[in-house]
């Protein structure tokens, strides 16, 4: 080769190495244990953001319901209002027409205040307004410095007062119910990442399983050749060693697919390669039925959902009521007022000024219209009644079924951890008394497969253990591990404060 031929061959080498160096490092490698995976759960999955937003939605509606209490400040204006119209004048010949046109400009400040107590509402208001008479060139101003007044209905529906009982009660059961779609959030990033452990369980064992069959194939076709064995036993063999191939095969589809569910789930780059890391069993062994189902009604969002829809039946009730029953209203309004020609003088001395209105309104025959509203309301609380008793027998129910389901795991997690052992114990046996001829290929197949299935069924119970530990978070939202309920600081949710 000439020297300048391998000058290039050298630098293209060099190149291709560098390059390959460069892909090697873009494939970070990220160790992933169940604590991480339920951490970065939390922070970045699809249904954590989407937990976040719907308890921002409930936020602000709690928000909006304690704005509606506050007093409000508003700015009206009218700049300008043009009229052109005819309009009708009587005098001692009969009616006269006469065309008018003017321009007006209006303002006007109000302050408003919705009373809980009452149902009413009080305000405070100021506006000027000034008037330009196009016909005559003539100009008038009018002002109300103040008025003072009050809007009272006396016998109707105060929603005020329903809703202070219950808009607290949906806000707090937004925070539970938070705090339970997070744990929700947590028992999936479990399935995924259980989902994928096995499934690179179930690789790995395949790939064992092929090398081993490729090993006991080469050492059946030297004993076939010296004829110690039957061709059927070899054929036998050779078969275990295809079925192992493709197991393989359908093996590594499976992890590439789970490995995508995961790495979609906690949102993680397709260049950083995923390696689990399989947990130990959780940290609590038994866990009291009854202080569960306590632990249950005090944190739950449900034992408030419950309250609330009573709450909610009785308000409905009683609007039925109020609406089917005499209604009065009170306007009542206290104000200053004055108008001149002059704008210096608008405010000059102001006259006072007194409104009182009272009007009732009594139904005196709508057919049973409103009876029938009261009777439906009162069935519907009743079924709303009904239906919350047979629910919090199913809360508590299910809390019960789920205690007596997670303490269970701890004997299934030791017996499966120790089928395993035994399992692969039996197999190393097994194995070796074949290579030496004691027995066939049946028993060391069968061997196999209950090794197989031990060490699967050891990733399962391990899988099932941490799944019911972490529903059992979800029904109680209780740290079993702390001691204490789980807790929030909502703070740290953006645009919660």
């Amino acid at each position: 080769m000439a020297r300048k031929d391998f000058k290039g061959f050298l630098l293209s080498l060099l190149l291709v190495l560098f390059f390959s160096s460069l892909t090697v490092s873009a494939q970070e490698v990220k160790i992933i244990t169940l604590d991480e995976a339920m951490i970065i759960a939390r922070k970045q999955s699809p249904d954590a953001l989407s937990a976040m937003h719907r308890f921002r939605s409930s936020y602000w509606q709690y928000r909006n319901y304690k704005a509606d209490l506050m007093p409000a400040l508003t700015l009206d204006a009218t700049i300008p209002s043009l009229s052109d119209n005819i309009y009708k004048i009587q005098t001692e010949n009969g009616d006269v027409f006469s065309r008018y046109n003017q321009v007006s400009y209006s303002s006007g400040l109000s302050l408003t205040k919705n009373l809980s107590l009452t149902g009413g509402q009080i305000f405070l208001n100021s506006d000027l307004e000034r008037i330009d008479y196009i016909t005559d060139d003539s100009t008038s101003f009018r002002s109300s410095p103040l008025n003072i007044g009050i809007r009272q209905p006396i016998f109707s529906f105060n929603k005020y007062k329903w809703l202070k009982k219950i808009e607290p009660l949906k806000y707090d059961e937004a925070q539970r119910r938070y705090l339970e779609d997070v744990e929700t959030v947590s028992l999936n990033a479990a399935n995924a990442f259980f989902r994928l452990l096995d499934a690179q369980m179930r690789l790995k064992i395949a790939k064992t399983n092929s090398a081993n069959n490729d090993t006991l194939y080469q050492i059946a076709r030297g004993r076939f050749n010296i004829g110690t064995i039957a061709e059927n036993e070899l054929l036998q063999i050779e078969l275990s060693l295809l079925n192992s191939r493709s197991a393989v095969e359908e093996a590594n589809l499976e992890v590439e697919m789970r490995l995508f569910d995961l790495r979609s789930f906690l949102r993680i780059p397709e260049n950083v390669q995923i390696e689990l890391l399989a947990p130990a069993k959780p940290p609590v062994q038994v866990v009291n039925t009854q202080d569960a189902i306590a632990q249950a009604r005090l944190n739950r969002a449900d034992a408030l959902a419950f309250d609330r829809r009573l709450l909610e039946a009785d308000s409905r009730v009683n609007e039925a009521r109020s609406s089917g029953r005499l209604n009065a209203n009170l306007y009542a309004v206290y104000g200053l007022s004055q108008s001149s020609q002059y704008f210096e003088d608008v405010y000059r001395q102001p006259l006072e000024g007194k409104t009182v209105q009272f009007g009732i309104t009594l139904p005196i025959l709508d057919w049973g219209l409103e009876r029938g509203k009261i009777k439906l309301a009162e069935s519907d609380r009743e079924l709303e009644r009904n239906a919350v008793q047979q629910n919090i027998k199913d809360f508590d129910q299910e809390v019960l079924l789920k205690v007596m389901q997670y303490n269970m795991q701890p004997i299934q997690y030791a017996i499966a951890a120790k089928s395993d052992t035994v399992a692969q114990k039996r197999y190393e046996v097994t194995k070796q008394r074949y290579l030496i001829g004691k027995i066939g290929i049946t028993d060391l197949n069968i061997a196999q497969n209950e090794k197989d299935n031990a060490q699967q069924g050891y990733i399962s119970a391990l899988a099932t253990y941490w799944r019911s530990y972490f529903e059992l978070r979800k029904l109680t939202l209780f740290d079993y591990e702390q001691g204490k309920p789980i807790t929030f600081n909502f703070n740290d949710i953006p645009d919660v404060d």
